[in-house]
């Protein structure tokens, strides 16, 4: 058993500290950089230094327009910010930060369409290249779907099976898949991963909503960690489904009026927190099994520093995995009401 804690992470969006930006978004005409998101980035790193966070999936906008196939402007960004990414990659080492990416939904490696393919393959290949020159290690992936089903799944499936072996060395090397919550289950993915050995993700939310196999959760976990190879630390996507009843504005058929109508909630989408009984509930059914954890809950540093506190106390064997004993309780109950209006 490795003696390095569990990790907990966060994507993208600092919400403890709102000045924070994960990219320069400003438009093209301003000539944003990847030398100014690396900035951001910097002051991101000290934000998750000073709240103990030790694992980051960074904007996948951190390079902006660097493959937009209409501004070749932009198209050396990354490799002009060599020495920048070396710098940033060294402090993450150094702080032991794990990085990743999880490129947009517009990155489709099983569409029909070849541009498509490519444009998306392109994208990967600019991550990729950026996580190679900040000279990181293999747990630093890029993680994707499977894609869209255009009216045939096995086939479809076994279209990401065919641009597997078409893709780039780089990003055959950082390029893990995850299972979603609508289309593929994680049956399909380990099919995909036995015809091409690409690394797997497991999603616990999207677990419980697509599993039509009616696979059993620890034995899938399992499966999917197995994925991995021996010495990289596999990770896992956790999040809460959000449970509130929403308020829609629809148009009345009859007076053609917009109205507000209560709806139920739905099962796919996240909640703003993480429900701490369901994540422990998980980390008993995973006893034994070492991966980190990414949260994809909304508002994302406050949840993992909400969990935290409600780990050490509800359940402190689970919270031992996370390097956190009973003796942080208060400190990290501080830092809690330091972000959050907490009631007891």
């Amino acid at each position: 058993m490795n003696e390095v804690p569990l990790r907990l992470g966060v994507p993208v969006k600092i919400m403890g500290n709102p000045e924070l930006k994960s990219h320069d978004a400003r438009r093209s005409t301003s000539e944003p950089h990847l030398k100014v998101s690396l900035g951001y980035l910097d002051a991101i790193f000290d934000y998750l230094g000073k709240h103990k966070i030790n694992m980051y999936r960074m904007s996948s906008d951190l390079a902006p327009y660097a493959t937009h196939p209409d501004m070749p402007q932009f198209h050396s960004m990354v490799r002009d910010s060599a020495a920048d990414l070396a710098a940033i990659g060294a402090r993450a080492k150094a702080q032991g930060l794990r990085l990743s990416f999880h490129p947009s939904q517009f990155i489709v490696l099983n569409s029909p369409d070849p541009e498509l393919v490519r444009k998306s393959t392109w994208d990967l290949a600019s991550q990729a290249e950026m996580l190679d020159l900040m000279e990181l290690g293999p747990e630093a992936v890029l993680v994707v779907h499977v894609g869209g089903v255009y009216e045939d799944k096995e086939r479809a499936r076994a279209r990401w099976v065919e641009t597997w072996p078409t893709l780039p060395e780089p990003v055959r090397r950082r390029l893990v898949l995850e299972h979603d919550d609508l289309r593929f289950s994680a049956a399909d993915v380990l099919w995909i991963h036995e015809h091409t050995g690409v690394r797997l993700i497991f999603d616990h939310q999207h677990f419980w909503c697509l599993n039509p196999e009616g696979a059993d959760m620890r034995q899938t976990l399992e499966a999917v960690l197995r994925t991995w190879p021996e010495g990289v630390r596999p990770k896992v996507h956790f999040s809460s489904p959000r449970t509130e009843m929403r308020q829609l504005v629809r148009k009345d058929r009859k007076t053609k009026k917009p109205v507000t109508v209560n709806a139920a909630p739905v099962w796919t989408g996240h909640a703003d927190f993480v429900n701490p009984f369901e994540f422990i509930t998980f980390m008993r059914v995973a006893a034994g099994l070492e991966f980190d954890v990414m949260l994809e809950a909304k508002v994302k540093d406050l949840a993992l520093i909400k969990l935290r506190p409600d780990l050490v106390r509800y359940a402190p064997d689970v919270a031992a995995r996370f390097g956190l004993g009973a003796d942080a309780q208060a400190e990290l109950e501080a830092e809690e009401a330091g972000v959050l209006e907490v009631e007891g």
